[in-house]
């Protein structure tokens, strides 16, 4: 695809290494970018650098937040009592969709997947079980998709905190196996967070 400028070609290459954006998509996007008003690209541009200099990560539960610690965290109607452990702030997002749960949450940053690199040290886990010692929560939800990095999380999880007398659990599987917990509907996913059972490592 000859692209008839060195700027434009730049953009396509940049939208183009977003996640599901092909080349195509891309040109679609910057020529649609190159018809904004001045103001308008502006404000697009200092929204995206604002991800990066104003977004923090909050110090208690991981969650994106534009302070220290989070809205959901700082609220004091919510249950520090009870921790759900999650796979990334997406998830976090469909679970309060649902209004359903009113605990706290703990953002891991991924899943434990050998096959990607990915291992227990390059996750939010001992901050998790320094949380859980010294908070000793009655209650911690493993809300982590049904796959197979999933479970293998939530095994490793469970060997870390078993000597705890804490008691975990697991969301019902309501949620069908190898699906990802952002994409299950509202309905779905609020009755497996009420029906969510003791977790037993097999």
């Amino acid at each position: 695809m000859q692209i008839p400028s060195k700027y434009l070609e730049n953009a396509v290459n940049q939208l183009s290494s977003l996640p599901g954006v092909g080349r195509r998509t891309a040109l679609r996007l910057a020529l649609f970018l190159l018809k904004k008003s001045d103001s308008e690209m502006n404000d697009f541009t200092d929204s995206l650098k604002g991800l990066h200099t104003h977004i923090k990560f909050c110090e208690i539960c991981h969650n994106i937040s534009d302070h220290p610690i989070c809205g959901i965290c700082a609220n004091s109607n919510r249950d520090k009592s009870i921790i759900c452990v999650v796979e990334d702030i997406r998830d976090v997002m469909a679970i309060e969709s649902t209004g359903a749960y009113k605990g706290i949450y703990h953002i891991l940053g991924g899943l434990i997947s050998p096959m990607d690199g990915i291992g227990p040290n390059q996750l939010n886990i001992n901050s998790l079980v320094n949380k859980a010692e010294e908070s000793k929560p009655k209650e911690i939800i493993f809300a982590l998709s049904p796959t197979m990095e999933g479970d293998t999380t939530n095994f490793y999880l469970f060997k870390k905190l078993q000597h705890l007398s804490i008691y975990i659990s697991t969301l019902s599987r309501g949620v069908s196996v190898g699906t990802e917990l952002q994409y299950a509907d509202e309905l779905t996913l609020s009755r497996s967070l009420e029906q969510r059972s003791e977790f037993k490592a097999i």
